[in-house]
């Protein structure tokens, strides 16, 4: 499960041959949700309400990356960091 961005305590991952829609994962402690990258919203599971705010100001700043990396681990390939929420 590679993780392409650590912030703030949150980790985000993007895993292998997931099937559609294109998303990642936010892990922040015991709490795990799975994000749509094209409309930024939860699809599955939860976060604590400021870790979601974090996770979702971070997406929005780099979609076009988290679609980068979905085609890439789509395809089988390493997927490439993204830089942190500052």
């Amino acid at each position: 499960m590679p993780t392409v961005s650590m912030f703030f305590g949150i980790a985000i991952q993007i895993f292998w041959r997931e099937h559609g829609p294109p998303h990642f994962h936010a892990t922040y402690g015991e709490h795990e949700a799975t994000i749509d990258i094209r409309e930024l919203r939860v699809i599955r599971g939860a976060l604590p309400r400021r870790a979601l705010a974090l996770v979702l100001e971070w997406a929005s700043l780099h979609r076009d990356a988290l679609m980068e990396n979905w085609d890439l681990c789509s395809n089988l390939d390493s997927p490439k960091p993204i830089p942190p929420l500052d």
